[in-house]
Order: structure tokens, then sequence, then C-alpha cells
């Protein structure tokens, strides 16, 4: 049970260290029992902070989500995230990209305040890059969906730190919501860990303009998740993660999610599929780390990371 909450960065938002998302892998993202019962779970386990897009399943992670907490809108905080695309023609394919425009950015926020059945959302993140339209003017479009009350705040999504820091200049900016973890397995075009430029970029930006951070991907978009990776270092890392939660009486997941938000990180961002995930999450918002606990984990996730340089190499 979670009962605690924190300040999403300098916002008056008070949200749960766990935020639940709906972009499952395993679950139908739609309306339908499966999620229902998950994100009903959530509830009466004390989170309140929800995380959607309107790219997943296209309008139909947004409907499961707006019939879960109908009837509970004052008790949450709702996050839903605009992509600078359309809806592809066919299940696979990559929709059109289109620019972050005037009539983009309020036409998709009026049909996702529709599928989640609320008249305002609390933070309205651009989920992807847009590097064609001025962040003049995407900036002004998103405070005035502030001023009208469509949206509290608003903020990014897989942007670098050196566009939130232009965006800063322009508006006030509420948070991020990025892909961080302890491996770290994905890397950017260059091959670059993310993770990597994250900590060397983002987080001491975060950290000195008080943003919030929706830390997606706890157990690396489930490469971390059981039984034993086929990735021989990924194992070896995993092979850690495991010894130390069994000396703390814990579970994987559960050590994945303190890990991180012992980095000084607002929330973690995990995609439960099952109450059981859900309760094994929430235990992790309670586990206080000790130091040897710290250090073996920062030596595999090091000597993780230095193969993954090897293996590029």
């Amino acid at each position: 049970m979670i009962t605690d909450r924190v300040s999403f960065g300098q916002t008056d938002l008070r949200v749960s260290r766990l935020c639940q998302g709906t972009a499952f892998r395993h679950l139908p993202r739609a309306d339908g029992p499966e999620g229902l019962a998950v994100l009903h779970h959530c509830l009466d386990q004390g989170i309140n902070f929800f995380d959607s897009a309107q790219a997943y399943g296209w309008g139909g992670a947004e409907e499961v989500l707006g019939r879960a907490v109908a009837g509970r809108r004052d008790e949450v905080v709702l996050c839903t995230k605009v992509p600078a695309s359309l809806a592809p023609s066919s299940e696979g394919d990559p929709g059109e990209h289109v620019r972050y425009t005037r009539a983009h950015l309020t036409e998709r926020l009026e049909e996702s305040l529709h599928r989640l059945r609320t008249n305002y959302i609390d933070l309205y993140l651009l989920h992807h890059r847009d590097p064609d339209t001025p962040l003049e003017e995407i900036a002004a479009v998103m405070q005035d969906l502030v001023q009208a009350g469509k949206t509290r705040y608003w903020g990014v999504s897989n942007h670098s730190a050196a566009e939130v820091e232009a965006f800063l200049a322009l508006a006030p900016v509420a948070g991020v919501e990025d892909y961080y973890n302890i491996a770290g397995s994905h890397c950017d075009q260059s091959g670059r860990s993310r993770v990597e430029i994250y900590e060397e970029e983002m987080i001491p930006l975060l950290e000195r303009e008080q943003l919030g951070c929706l830390a997606f991907s706890p157990m690396d978009t489930g490469l971390l998740a059981p039984p034993v990776p086929d990735d021989p270092a990924l194992a070896a890392l995993t092979a850690v993660i495991d010894r130390v939660a069994d000396d703390l009486n814990t579970r994987r997941a559960a050590l994945c999610v303190a890990w991180v938000l012992h980095q000084g990180l607002t929330c973690v961002l995990a995609g439960c599929e099952s109450p059981e995930h859900v309760d094994a999450t929430i235990e992790g918002t309670h586990l206080q780390l000790p130091t040897d606990a710290l250090d073996a984990l920062d030596k595999a996730r090091q000597t993780y990371r230095s193969s993954q340089k090897e293996a590029r190499a």
C-alpha cells in the first residue's frame, strides 16, 4: 500500500512515487477487463499517478484508463502524451509524421479528454521530438492550453537535455518522462548508452531546475524480468540483483524500482500487468538500500556497462 505523496517538480501535483503506465506489452492496449483489473488494483493500493499516451493502442489505452478512474477523478493525477505522428493505416506500420502545430496539439488533446472522461489533464507531454517546428511555437501553444484549463502542466518525453533547457528559456516546463534503469541496455543512434547520456546531461539539469521526472522501464523494457536473460553480461547483472534482493528479503522488481528512486528521480513509471506485479513494484517504493547493497549494484552495473562498450567497439 502506498500512502506517501511527493511533489512532481515545482508543481502542486502530489503524486505516488510509483506511476502506473498503460503501455502494456502483453495485455491489450484497449478498454478491456485485463487492463481494467490491474488499474483498479493500483487504485486500491494507493497509487494515484497514471500515465498514458494517444499512441498506446491509438486511443485504447486512454479509454481503459478513463473507465478505471471514472468517479474517482479527484483522487488521481493523469498524464498523457501527444505523438508527432498520426495513427498508422495498419498495425505495425509507422504513422505519418506530423508537426506540433496548434491544430494538432489542440485537437489531439480534445480527443484525449474525451477518452479519459475528464475536462482537464494534469500533465500533457510531447511524446516525441518535432525538429521541424520552432520551439517558440510549440511552447506558445502548450502555454495556451494551460491558460485555457485544458491541462494543468506540460512537459516532454524523449527529448534531449539541450532541448529541455531551450524550452525552459521560453516557458515553465513541469518535468520529463524518460527511459532510465539500472541496466540501460538501450543505446542512441550513435551507440552510446541512453542511461549514461541521461546521467551526464539530463539528471544535472533536473536537479538544477527542480523538474519532475517519470523514469520509465525499471525492468529495462522487460529485459530484466525473469527468467535469466540470454545475454551473458545481462545475466551476470541480474545474478547480482537477485543476490542483493535475497539478502534484503525482497524481489528483483522491487529492487529495480528502489534503485531508480535512490538516484533522486521523482517517480518510477512501471507497466505492471498483474496485481502481483503491482504489489512487487510497490514494495520497491518502501525499500531502503544499505550502502553495501548499493556498492554491489553499482559495481555490477559498471561491469555490465563496460561489457556493452566492448561489444560495440
